[in-house]
């Protein structure tokens, strides 16, 4: 393991992306403790542990964002509102013609794609962080603490430039790690906020036990429900259904081409970490649209009601999940241009037409594959929670949701290095050869 260690720093280009991406997140750190100007940050501590928002909807957006929406610091959005900008576009890409056109415009249309994803950014970073200005100030009025000491039209306007370009700096980041450095950025970013919360997961459960409320038996229980997750992650996650491919030989002057036997591997969870993601994006809505209501409001109930321990939220929860992994999977795979290139270069399925035939057995298989997958990211998500919920220890905030996250972003990241490796002929960085597939974000 410490040679293989040492031949990532052999080489000279991944060492150079493996510092630059250290030293663009220890950026990012650095800007998670930084305090957002006219909040009180002791009062905010002891308002938020009160009001049971740590275990809630917010407590779910205060894990993405590494506890900067609950200290309130320049990032307390964090990477969020990129992301709900990105599920819109890729939403508008399969409804609306124009958006349609630029996805097969290749790069060209990519790069007007991302500029209106950021666009899309800024407008609900502007949103968003004037909702959590009136929840910091509704907060202090129901607490009855001085979390917002000179509420007003100053403090909403400051609140709104912090965290706006807050967000539009995380979103720079996270695009130049993936353009620089190793692995995706926005991945890393979300992955580097729930890793740094261990310690203190850690820590609780520790703390836990010596008081009483937590018993060996219980702790060790959930460890074990842990580790079969993680390893249920890797497994789905590296679980490929190949399908044959035959390339027709063709004589190119007194030379032989084609003729070789080959597959499409396709991947039971296509999506990876993805739908997880989005779907939490879209949950965190209604306690954002409860954010703009005083507290005597109806809407400011549906952060109780949309609690990730309740069945309302975790029933939806899960659906959306099932819906992003077929989403995702048809906008990354299409099954039609898959059939396509086979066709140009004489390649055929054994037993299929090349063509229309083609694209709808491999659509009929890619279908067929990814409802296990939709259904094991859904179970997996949702059903961790639902134990920790009844065990009653909101310590273990390192649920279902994130380990799903940490697991695929980890292979994800580990696979790079590993195509990096490989490619200047180094023995790969796990043993037994390449992971196979790759996480996409």
């Amino acid at each position: 393991m410490i040679e293989k260690i040492r031949n990532i720093f052999q080489v000279p280009e991944l060492k150079r992306r493996i510092l630059f991406t250290m030293a663009l997140i220890v950026i990012y750190r650095l800007g998670e403790h930084l305090p957002t100007p006219g909040v009180n940050a002791r009062a905010l501590a002891g308002a938020f542990a009160a009001s049971g928002a740590a275990g809630g909807l917010f407590g779910l957006y205060d894990l993405f964002v590494g506890g900067a929406f609950s200290r309130a610091t320049i990032f307390a959005l964090g990477i969020m509102p990129y992301i709900s900008a990105s599920i819109i576009l890729q939403l508008l890409g399969a409804v609306v013609p124009y958006y349609e056109k630029l996805r097969k415009e290749g790069e060209e249309g990519q790069k007007k794609i991302t500029q209106h994803t950021r666009f899309g950014t800024v407008l609900i970073s502007f949103i968003q962080s004037y909702a959590y200005s009136v929840f910091l100030t509704n907060l202090g009025q129901t607490q009855g603490l001085p979390i917002v000491p000179d509420p007003g039209f100053l403090f909403t306007f400051s609140t709104i430039v912090t965290q706006t370009t807050g967000t539009i700096l995380v979103m720079w980041l996270g695009e130049k790690i993936t353009e620089h450095g190793i692995g995706n950025g926005i991945s890393l970013i979300i992955f580097i906020n729930i890793v740094g919360r261990v310690p203190n997961t850690i820590l609780s459960a520790f703390e836990s036990l010596r008081g009483g409320s937590l018993s060996w038996p219980v702790l060790l229980g959930i460890v074990a429900m842990m580790v079969g997750v993680i390893a249920a992650v890797i497994l789905m996650t590296q679980a490929v259904r190949k399908i044959p491919v035959q390339y027709a030989k063709r004589i190119v002057g007194r030379r032989m081409y084609g003729g070789a036997n080959t597959h499409i591997p396709l991947r039971v969870n296509t999506a990876g970490v993805i739908p997880i993601i989005f779907a939490s994006s879209v949950m965190i809505l209604p306690a954002t649209v409860a954010g703009f209501v005083k507290a005597d409001s109806p809407l400011a109930g549906l952060g109780q009601i949309f609690s990730p321990t309740g069945w309302i939220y975790n029933i939806l929860y899960g659906l959306i999940i099932v819906f992003f992994t077929y989403f995702y999977t048809a906008v990354v795979l299409n099954p039609n241009d898959l059939a396509e290139n086979m066709r140009k270069h004489g390649g055929f399925v054994p037993g299929i037409r090349p063509g229309r035939k083609t694209a709808d057995y491999i659509d009929k298989v890619l279908s067929r594959i990814t409802l296990p997958g939709a259904v094991f990211l859904a179970l997996i998500a949702v059903l961790p929670d639902l134990i920790i919920g009844a065990t009653n220890m909101p310590f273990m905030g390192f649920g279902g949701t994130s380990v799903l996250i940490v697991v695929g972003v980890a292979l994800d990241t580990l696979q790079q290095v590993e195509s990096h490796l490989l490619m200047r002929h180094y023995e790969g960085f796990v043993k037994g050869g390449r992971i196979r597939g790759r996480q996409r974000m």
